[in-house]
């Protein structure tokens, strides 16, 4: 499927897998990349498209849909877009660029955006985020109303988990501002237990809600509506979300794994002042909206994509 059209601008393809975080990923990224630079995106699901081991290893392009427009610059996110990717590289006149860390050698890609608590070295086709890209726009008007977001995960290879720890922090919220009305969502990862926990919360100013009650666009228009949130520290993508969207962001706090490279990526974000540990949320209950910091990687990345991978001028 594509979106706007037109040959005089540059053609990008975004190969897909469909699983929830990775689109998001290249939607955010190519969201910034049609307004930036008026690029025509052509979205493509992995799935519908068989390739062989062979076509990977040699670079030969399987058969795809002839309307597809000649693409300058083909962007994969997700393991299972890889193989589409690498089978694509020698595609005559285009750029291949892969998001987050491939567990292939990345010389055989044109670039790549990756997180820095992947740890990957520097080089001159990387370009290092903190956290993953995401779909979110900063917030063009910040909330002045008492509403708050916070946000549940659970269980996940970076923290220790505790539906006891996550829900006494949220009670001491809901009691230290009572006339606040908060929205509370779990995730597909939090604990029946923790949900069950979350339900009986459900007042006329606290609404609970599960995956099952929220769309593709609920968190935007929630963040829009929302003057502060808090977010479990294991969801770093919905951390990632929030401080995109400039409201201001704390992170509830749980005792970290050993060496947890997300969790090194989350320190990194509290010691730039992009989000607010639970010690000192009193300074996320009283900052003025508005005053965040710009955190906005995806229209970073893409800047950066157009300097370097895409054409400066009309195509012939």
């Amino acid at each position: 499927m594509a979106e706007n059209a037109n040959t005089s601008c540059p053609v990008i393809w975004l190969l897909t897998d469909n699983k929830s975080g990775h689109r998001n990923q290249l939607k955010g990224l190519g969201n910034r990349l049609r307004v930036l630079a008026g690029a025509s995106l052509h979205w493509i699901d992995v799935s519908t498209v068989e390739t062989p081991l062979w076509r990977v290893l040699l670079g030969r392009p399987p058969a795809l849909d002839p309307a597809l427009t000649k693409p300058d610059l083909i962007i994969a996110a997700g393991s299972g877009s890889h193989r589409l990717l690498l089978a694509l590289r020698k595609v005559k006149g285009a750029r291949t660029l892969v998001l987050m860390k491939p567990g292939f050698p990345l010389r055989w890609v044109s670039g790549a955006i990756i997180p820095q608590h992947d740890r990957v070295k520097p080089g001159p086709n990387l370009f290092m985020t903190q956290g993953a890209i995401n779909a979110i726009t900063p917030v063009a008007e910040p909330s002045t109303q008492p509403r708050g977001l916070i946000l549940v995960g659970g269980p996940s290879a970076h923290f220790f988990w505790s539906d006891d720890t996550i829900m006494a922090q949220i009670h001491e919220l809901l009691h230290n501002y009572p006339k606040w009305s908060w929205i509370i969502s779990s995730s597909r990862r939090t604990p029946v237990s923790c949900q069950q926990a979350l339900a009986v919360l459900e007042t006329s100013r606290i609404q609970v809600l599960t995956p099952q009650d929220t769309g593709e666009n609920w968190l935007s228009t929630a963040l829009a509506h929302s003057r502060c949130a808090w977010i479990t520290p294991d969801s770093m993508s919905m951390v990632c979300e929030a401080a995109t969207s400039g409201v201001p962001t704390g992170v509830f706090q749980l005792p970290a794994k050993r060496r947890s490279r997300v969790a090194l990526g989350l320190a990194a974000m509290q010691d730039q002042h992009l989000v607010t540990t639970w010690d000192d949320h009193y300074k996320v209950m009283t900052a003025r909206p508005g005053s965040r910091i710009l955190f906005w990687q995806a229209d970073a990345a893409a800047r950066w994509v157009m300097t370097h991978f895409l054409p400066t001028g009309p195509k012939p």
